[in-house]
């Protein structure tokens, strides 16, 4: 029996090491990099963790004799985005091919102590034509991301998001691609009251969560020529800001699409251009600097929602390979709700922005220099913002515009492990 027993356990212990005959290794792969950041800016700025990712200068703030309190530098050093990755790739079963990846950095932050967060955490079963991925991964108008070394990557010109999703990928052909799924919020939230009396802005992923119906997009991706790649599609977005009141469930929601077009052209000696436009829709999950608001109130105390309506844009390009030239040119505007605004107070703006801006400018010019696995790099950020006041019933301001500049200076060692 005894000898029994350790037959079993060898067996057992083998058929984890040993593939069945229908099935083909995994290879594994470990990636990542040692990022440090060093940072000035010329004034106070809205930025996430210690002000390393930005979005904008904030407002002046003026006091006695003419003086902008908000016209302060900063400097600061931070080696929070350092990075740890697994691939997982090469294992089949049948003629299914399983990959996978984890991915974490050291972003978050406990106190004065950066911690590890997960980043990305997906499986993808592929067949001849079709891709499906499940998990934790970059949202697909986010994956495409401007020619720059600072941690938003073009935030909030650019999409920014990573949920957790299902999306199918099918193949038509080697040049055109359709692409489906739905994705849940996790980490980048909608805005919205923080109850049914306060109507304080927060972010919760509440608001998606018991509108019980997830975001859904589609879109298409053409490569007609060699180097040139041609996308557009659009996502779907329905919300439940508020879910009760004292004479019981409410039907609340509001719903949103926002379509985008994107483009690239890689050419020789590392050049290569992109350029993406979007027309947002209550966008705030996506890092976009957008918001929405209630366009009446009811009898049977339900409200009617209106998206503020927004786009952004950018174009970059990269050349080179150990010394590398890139820069990017980005520009937003707000271009009011759909409908008018009951008034200013149910109008809820994506906190890490101001709801007093009418447009922003941004122009990112960098040089980096490759030595191997080793890159250094420094990137001028001139940022500009028109702020205003007496915001009208569109959610738009009308007085007193004015520009408002931020020069950024930033430089990177990174070292890829």
């Amino acid at each position: 029996m005894r000898r029994f027993i350790l037959s079993i356990f060898a067996l057992a212990a083998l058929s984890t090491v040993l593939p069945a005959q229908n099935e083909t290794p995994a290879k594994y792969k470990l990636y990542g990099f040692i990022r440090n950041y060093a940072v000035f800016d010329s004034r106070e700025v809205m930025a996430g963790t210690d002000d390393l990712y930005f979005y904008m200068p904030k407002d002046e703030a003026m006091i006695g004799d003419g003086i902008d309190n908000n016209a302060n530098p900063s400097f600061r050093l931070l080696s929070l985005t350092t990075r740890l990755g697994l691939d997982v790739s090469g294992y089949q079963y049948g003629n299914m091919k399983i990959a996978g990846k984890v991915e974490a950095d050291f972003y978050c932050k406990s106190g004065s102590t950066a911690v590890l967060r997960l980043r990305q955490a997906y499986i993808g079963l592929s067949w001849d034509k079709l891709l499906l991925t499940i998990g934790q991964t970059w949202h697909p108008m986010a994956v495409d991301m401007p020619h720059i070394v600072n941690l938003e990557t073009g935030a909030p010109f650019n999409p920014f998001n990573r949920s957790p999703q299902v999306m199918l990928n099918y193949n038509i052909d080697k040049s055109v691609t359709l692409t489906g799924g739905i994705l849940y919020g996790m980490q980048y939230l909608p805005v919205g009251p923080t109850s049914n009396t306060n109507l304080a802005t927060t972010k919760s992923a509440d608001f998606m969560k018991y509108g019980l119906i997830p975001e859904v997009y589609a879109g298409l991706a053409i490569k007609p020529v060699s180097g040139l790649t041609a996308k557009l599609g659009a996502n779907l977005y329905s919300i439940k800001p508020r879910r009760k009141d004292e004479r019981g469930t409410l039907s609340d929601r509001l719903t949103t699409v926002s379509p985008f077009v994107f483009l690239q052209y890689t050419g020789k000696n590392g050049f290569q251009v992109r350029a993406k436009s979007i027309f947002a829709q209550a966008g705030e999950h996506m890092n976009l600097l957008t918001g929405y608001g209630v366009s009446s109130i009811n009898s049977d105390g339900s409200w009617d929602y209106t998206p503020m309506r927004s786009t952004a844009s950018f174009v970059s390009l990269q050349y080179g390979k150990k010394w590398q030239f890139m820069g990017m040119a980005g520009y937003m505007r707000l271009l009011g709700t759909a409908k008018d605004l009951v008034d200013t107070d149910h109008y809820w703006f994506n906190t890490s922005g101001a709801s007093n801006i009418r447009q922003m400018l941004r122009f990112t010019p960098t040089l980096a220099y490759n030595l191997g696995k080793l890159t250094l790099a420094i990137e001028y950020n001139l940022t500009s913002v028109q702020f205003g006041s007496g915001m009208d019933n569109q959610g738009l301001v009308r007085d007193d515009l004015h520009w408002i500049f931020n020069h950024r200076i930033l430089t990177m060692v990174k070292f890829n492990l």
